[in-house]
């Protein structure tokens, strides 16, 4: 019996230091991989906005010229008021 108990307290001991052993290294291993991360990988930075091609050329004068005219049917016809014009005016030329 002696040598069973032997067997046993010496397996006790060497589970007991190995268990402790694995949680040291795990815990330096955290510790490198924590002061490496920053040097190691920069955060993510964020894509730039996507650059658009330059605004549209704005109307030639022209197309709102042929704008200002049909409104102006269009105001003639009874179809627009006379505030309803001057908005749609207003906004046509900005």
């Amino acid at each position: 019996m002696p040598g069973l108990l032997r067997g046993v307290a010496r397996t006790a001991v060497v589970a007991g230091t190995a268990t402790a052993v694995s949680n040291r290294v795990s815990r330096r291993q955290a510790g490198r991989w924590a002061a490496q991360a920053p040097q190691a990988a920069p955060p993510p930075q964020q894509a730039p906005p996507p650059q658009y091609a330059s605004a549209p050329p704005p109307d030639s004068m022209d197309v709102k010229l042929d704008q200002l005219k049909q409104l102006g049917e269009l105001k003639a016809q009874g179809v627009l008021t006379d505030a309803e014009f001057e908005e749609q005016k207003r906004r046509l030329l900005g």
